[in-house]
């Protein structure tokens, strides 16, 4: 049976040794190695650069010298002998290519290039290298051909070997010198890079120091307004945020265990009476009044499930809704007063926004004096003046972004209102007033909560104002579409 070759585990070789590196590890290999880059090409351009500019300084003063033994020759000056200030090497030949000038210490029997060459360096008019060890010179020369009167030819030379010199001089500086370079370079990157993320580490050890008994704490904020100063800020108003969401939630949490304890010790204290003293109990008032209660349960279990769900700020579906139609029924089921312009129609869940009806109007009802109107109307886009009363500035204006106009709902009664500082606490959850507005008959003081939450998912506004008397709910809703408006 052939054996399985053994398998890599997964994360390994070099990508997966990479990946595990710290950040600090990694950047600080990254700049390394860009800036080793850098510095080899670098390097390698200035050499060649030096090259190339050391050897055009020598084919400049070969060939001035050259030019000067030509107009010499040409002029009928020339000496047996050519002195040079420097070591530039010279040659004069004749027609038959005999040597009959020279530098003292230069050969005179052979000349430095042959006729091939020479022909063609006078033709190209360019530098040519030759080797100068056969004539006693060591190393390369640089010459330059040029041709004079009388078929005369002029070489002129001169020795490359300080250029190579040099050029070995500054290649073994650039190797000593480029490493050590790039090791201070690389300490420098390592400690700065570390200062820079020094707040980051900062971040993360308060981030780990916060738990669910120290919610109040926050992430240390660098003094430097940098970037990681705005991650700090911003996840420190997400834990602001956080930390309202939980203190909600566990309000929450208390307000319905409390709501819920009264229900279940009247239940449970009705059947243990019951049990007691079966013999002179009245069963159906038993049952009737663990119903009243079971259903206040049950009320108080719809509300905390369309709460939840509201919460995630979404609406269980978008259809055009007759807003019209849901108001009619409202003002039918409760007996109350309408005014209400038929075709108004957005986009929603029409069980959400019956909902929101419903609470309305039965709110209205129960603390209305005598009256409860129930009135409806659309306003084009731009036509509806800034929202009054209390509502909130994330509240006001919402709905009137909507392109097609909104809806305007409002339910108004004529009972004993409620004071100016109370019109927005009104729709917290678990809300009671301690004024004539609180008699509840059961309510959890869930009502007004579900409309607002509603109202928002819905991308309207909804606020509470004076009627003078009594009160008034004024709810804004996007329109569906363009209307027809009175």
């Amino acid at each position: 049976m052939k054996a399985e070759p053994p398998r890599r585990r997964p994360g390994g070789g070099p990508a997966g040794w990479w990946r595990r590196r710290s950040l600090r590890f990694r950047l600080t290999a990254t700049a390394s190695a860009v800036l080793a880059l850098a510095l080899a090409v670098s390097a390698y351009v200035f050499v060649g650069v030096l090259g190339r500019a050391l050897a055009g300084t020598i084919d400049d003063e070969v060939y001035q010298h050259a030019r000067e033994v030509v107009a010499l020759a040409d002029a009928g000056r020339l000496g047996d002998r050519i002195v040079m200030t420097d070591n530039t090497i010279v040659q004069v030949l004749d027609a038959s290519g005999r040597i009959v000038n020279a530098t003292p210490g230069t050969d005179r029997l052979v000349p430095l290039l042959g006729a091939d060459r020479r022909e063609r360096a006078v033709r190209s008019g360019r530098p040519v290298f030759l080797d100068g060890r056969p004539y006693g010179i060591p190393g390369p020369l640089r010459a330059r051909v040029l041709s004079a009167d009388a078929g005369r030819t002029v070489i002129a030379a001169r020795s490359f070997a300080e250029v190579q010199g040099s050029l070995t001089t500054t290649g073994h500086v650039l190797i000593v010198g480029m490493p050590l370079l790039l090791v201070l370079l690389a300490a420098a990157s390592w400690l700065v890079i570390g200062r820079t993320l020094r707040p980051i580490a900062l971040l993360r050890r308060g981030a780990a120091e916060i738990s669910g008994t120290a919610r109040a704490r926050r992430l240390p904020v660098p003094e430097s307004r940098d970037e990681v100063h705005s991650l700090a800020t911003t996840l420190n108003d997400m834990l602001a945020r956080l930390e309202v969401a939980d203190a909600r939630q566990r309000a929450l949490i208390s307000d319905a265990s409390h709501e819920l304890r009264s229900p279940l010790a009247s239940i449970r204290l009705q059947l243990e009476v019951a049990l007691s003293h079966p013999e002179g109990q009245d069963w159906r008032e038993t049952a009737e009044g663990v119903l009243e209660d079971t259903m206040r349960l049950s009320r108080l279990a719809e509300d905390l499930l369309a709460l939840a769900r509201l919460d995630e700020g979404r609406v269980a579906r978008r259809e055009p809704v007759d807003l019209a139609a849901l108001a009619e029924r409202a003002v039918e089921r409760h007996g109350v007063t309408g005014d209400v312009v038929p075709g108004v129609t957005v986009d929603g869940d029409a069980l959400d926004l019956g909902r929101v009806l419903t609470n309305l109007v039965a709110n209205a009802v129960r603390h209305a004096t005598s009256t409860v109107v129930v009135a409806l109307h659309a306003e084009p886009p731009g036509a509806g003046a800034p929202l009054s009363g209390s509502g909130t500035a994330r509240d006001r204006g919402t709905a009137d972004v909507a392109g097609a106009g909104v809806a305007v709902l409002t339910v108004t009664d004529d009972g004993p209102g409620i004071p100016a500082e109370d019109k927005e606490r009104v729709f917290d959850r678990f809300t009671r007033l301690d004024s004539a507005r609180s008699r509840d008959e059961g309510g959890a003081g869930l009502g007004l909560a579900i409309v607002r939450d509603t109202v928002r998912a819905h991308g309207g506004t909804v606020h509470l104002e004076d009627a003078s008397p009594g009160l008034r709910a004024v709810v804004r809703l996007p329109l569906a579409a363009p209307e027809t408006f009175r």
